[in-house]
């Protein structure tokens, strides 16, 4: 796991982008997996401006949705699915295609996560997943207690995590209480992650996340386990974690690495 703290949210989002552009120049049909919510804003942005530069072609790239609400139709505006059409998909040029979705309304739940789950192996696997961090430490929808190696399922969505969405809704009593995610066996398997956290509101859980122990009830702290997952941070996310400043020095000498060769 590596730690890269940017000054503010927007070198956060700019930082994102960069090495999804840098991914997609080495492989022009990039599978990414995609969050939703308030963090990833930025980043969609900053891939749109990089698409209308003409720097990124979509036409190639496929996607899959994180999670989504279960209940609600893909048109309904506060659905993700809605929400990743608004903000990414109306401003490039993504095949409808190579769009896929966790539906809202699925008509067999278990069979649908099922194919999901399959139709990401049929594209070789998610390259690059995207993810918010919750401030209970969900990743996706993967609440806390949620098993590390679980799998595309419905979960029941804690008080915490309601009240924290119930301003997108018009009445807390209308936030849906379940939802459909992919699990976190399911992202542990992409092959680089990218957490994006912004703000000092995230830097208790952000901490328990990255240096803390291990643990279910902490479920993006699986991410210590990947190789290539990054957290990406702001400096009021990064204020609380004990070796900041080994991770700033690491930054900064990482450019130090290109004067080396192998010697064979």
């Amino acid at each position: 796991m590596e730690i890269i703290i940017k000054p503010d949210y927007d070198a956060v989002c700019a930082e994102a982008a960069t090495i999804i552009l840098r991914a997609w120049k080495k492989k022009n049909n990039l599978v990414l997996g995609l969050a939703t919510g308030k963090t990833p804003l930025g980043l969609y942005e900053k891939l749109i401006a990089i698409h209308k530069n003409g720097e990124i072609d979509f036409s190639t790239v496929i996607t899959f949705g994180l999670d989504e609400y279960l209940g609600l139709e893909e048109t309904n505006p506060q659905s993700f699915a809605f929400y990743l059409d608004r903000h990414l998909y109306r401003h490039i040029n993504i095949r409808p295609e190579n769009i896929h979705r966790l539906s809202g309304r699925p008509s067999d739940i278990d069979e649908h996560c099922r194919a999901y789950e399959r139709k990401i192996r049929s594209v070789g696997g998610i390259d690059i997943q995207i993810l918010g961090l919750g401030r209970n430490g969900h990743i996706g929808f993967n609440e806390p207690g949620s098993s590390l190696t679980s799998r595309t399922r419905l979960k029941s969505l804690t008080q915490e995590t309601v009240k924290a969405n119930a301003s997108l809704f018009e009445d807390e009593k209308d936030v849906p209480r379940f939802c459909l995610t992919m699990g976190i066996g399911t992202i542990l398997e992409s092959r680089l992650i990218l957490l994006l956290a912004s703000g000092e509101d995230k830097a208790d859980i952000v901490a328990r996340a990255a240096e803390g122990p291990v643990t279910a009830f902490v479920p993006a702290s699986a991410l210590q386990l990947h190789p290539q997952a990054k957290f990406i941070l702001d400096e009021e996310a990064a204020s609380r974690l004990a070796l900041k400043d080994y991770y700033r020095w690491t930054q900064e000498n990482k450019e130090r690495l290109s004067s080396f060769t192998r010697k064979e």
